[in-house]
């Protein structure tokens, strides 16, 4: 049989770092740029790949992941193309959930059935980028590798957090270093004046080949590296696999951002407000897919704004925004002003009937309401914000937490489904 490419998303962690996003929630499932989901961006580079054999690995808070995907991603029956769940299981060979990334592949081995001349492309779950896998897949193969990793160059003070590899100029991975905290060791991984032009990086800066979670392995290596109680690919089975099998580096030099803080998701957001934003939803050649949801256009009424985008089914009456991303169905209401706001919108729309219930028990409709000051925030999914209401992370520690509200990262969160009263104030001096 002709050897196929079988493609693992990686969602099985709990995001701590994205909590509170991801506390009703699993990761993959959390809203991006007004109408997406994080795994719609590496579900559709496979698609835009030419791969639609796709599993997606998770464990925590997979309702609305499945939902998502369920209504999103539908194949004819004589393609073969799939996107599926793989959640964690108990079996009769355990009843562990995912240890880590590895552990979560070893644990579906046996429904993704992967055969020895097939190869299996590994990804992550929260990143924003676009690459055309067909290119990464060739050189695999033209390479003979038996493992090949994607790789950027990313900034020398900021690769503490990311696994750093060495190579040679025929791009075989010569080292590999898991979150490197030794300055020393950092600098023996700078990448070299003479290749700084292969990855399209500023010769006057230093810079480190970081590891973006993104790998592909021949079936067989797979299955014999996952031959052990190893759980992390990054830790333990990439750096074990050196000087034993054929490890090769794919240099990726476009647009790379990993949304796994709330800071870095925050900014990537509102990156994509800027007049040339660094990831182009626009491109109709490479498209980005979601749920078709079949909404009306976003209504405007008096707006005031600069930096703004507006999602289906928007309602915005006489507000003042400045650098904020609105999500679909979302609601704001006269009087009100946004400063750097991220806000995903709802998942319905309320009716007369339950606009007069809420009036009877004080409760705010879904969405801001009058007269608002609203400056560096997140407001999740179905919030109800009162008028008169002022949200302003300034002087707040980190963590800082009360009545539906966290700050974290320097950034106010409005926790999805919470209930923000009228008149009431957030705000330095508070």
């Amino acid at each position: 049989m002709r050897s196929k490419v079988i493609c693992l998303i990686m969602g099985g962690g709990r995001g701590t770092r994205l909590q509170p996003l991801t506390k009703l929630r699993s990761k993959p499932a959390v809203p991006l740029a007004g109408k997406y989901r994080l795994v719609d961006i590496p579900i559709s580079n496979c698609l835009n790949s030419g791969l639609n054999q796709i599993y997606v690995l998770t464990q925590f808070n997979t309702a609305s992941l499945h939902h998502h995907i369920q209504e999103s991603y539908k194949f004819d029956p004589f393609g073969g193309g799939f996107v599926d769940i793989l959640s964690a299981e108990q079996t009769e060979r355990g009843d562990s959930w995912y240890q880590g990334t590895a552990d979560a592949v070893r644990q579906n081995l046996m429904h993704i059935r992967a055969g020895d001349d097939d190869l299996v492309l590994i990804l992550s779950g929260d990143q924003l980028y676009s690459m055309d896998f067909s290119d990464l897949i060739d050189q695999h193969r033209k390479n003979k590798a038996e493992i090949t990793i994607a790789g950027t160059a990313f900034d020398k003070a900021g690769v503490s957090g990311f696994g750093v590899m060495r190579i040679n100029d025929d791009l075989s991975i010569t080292e590999f270093v898991e979150k490197p905290k030794d300055p020393a060791v950092i600098d023996s991984l700078v990448i070299p004046d003479q290749l700084k032009a292969t990855f399209n990086a500023d010769k006057d800066c230093d810079y480190c080949l970081v590891n973006m979670g993104i790998y592909i392995f021949s079936g067989k290596v797979l299955k014999e590296s996952l031959k052990n109680d190893q759980t992390d690919f990054g830790k333990e089975i990439i750096p074990g696999l050196l000087g034993k099998k054929r490890l090769f580096s794919y240099i990726y030099t476009g647009y790379w951002e990993d949304i796994g803080t709330i800071d870095a998701f925050f900014e990537s957001n509102l990156r994509l407000t800027d007049k040339v934003p660094p990831f182009n939803f626009y491109d109709q050649n490479y498209r980005i897919y979601t749920h078709a949801r079949f909404l009306p256009a976003a209504k405007v009424n008096g707006l005031q704004g600069e930096k703004v985008i507006l999602s289906d089914g928007s309602i915005v009456d006489g507000a003042t925004l400045h650098r904020c991303l609105l999500g679909v169905r979302s609601v704001v209401h006269q009087g009100v002003m946004m400063d750097n706001v991220v806000m995903m919108g709802a998942d319905y729309y309320e009716t007369e009937e339950e606009k007069a219930e809420n009036k009877e028990l004080n409760r705010p409709d879904i969405g801001v309401g009058e007269n608002c000051r609203i400056r560096n925030a997140i407001i999740d999914k179905n919030c109800r914000i009162g008028n008169n209401v002022v949200l302003d992370p300034e002087g707040k520690p980190d963590l800082w937490e009360k009545d539906g509200i966290v700050v974290r990262d320097g950034i106010l969160i409005a926790i999805k489904e919470s209930v923000i009263p009228d008149n009431t104030v957030i705000a330095p001096g508070s």
